[in-house]
């Protein structure tokens, strides 16, 4: 499917909130390293605290990630998943010696519409290491968070 075609009903709205979930490059299970995990930790929360998103919840599963932020100016949705994937990139690839590509091309998002709850969004979010069987209980878990905590 040619690029343009992926992103056809891609709205970026500037005060939205999305959910976005993207997946490494093969489902390679980078994140089972908790390192690799906190440097992308670390780079949604420099995009936070520049103030391109401000981000409610996430977390990060072996081969993917989920974010629900609310979209700022002045990135556009697209811009701002290519930055992350980009920063990340960068400092994992670094950190593990290897080059290449460390996501999927594209990812997955879904604009929030004005009667959707927030909350039970990242709920499911937050949520998804139980129903992968990764751990009973989410605190177990160690690369996730929202702001409702």
């Amino acid at each position: 499917m040619p690029r343009d075609d992926l992103l056809k009903g891609r709205v970026s709205i500037p005060g939205n909130a999305y959910h976005i979930t993207t997946c490494t490059e093969g489902r390679q299970p980078f994140f089972e390293d908790f390192q690799n995990g906190r440097l992308l930790v670390m780079e949604m929360r420099q995009l936070h605290e520049q103030q391109w998103v401000n981000s409610l919840a996430w977390v990060i599963m072996p081969d993917h990630f989920h974010w629900l932020f609310q979209l700022n100016e002045p990135l556009s949705l697209s811009e701002l998943v290519k930055k992350i994937k980009a920063r990340s990139s960068i400092v994992i690839n670094a950190r593990m010696g290897r080059q290449g590509s460390l996501w999927q091309r594209g990812f997955h998002d879904h604009a929030l519409r004005g009667d959707e709850n927030v909350r039970a969004v990242a709920r499911y979010i937050v949520a998804n290491p139980l129903r992968a069987g990764i751990v009973e209980h989410i605190g177990d878990y160690p690369l996730w968070d929202a702001i409702w905590l």
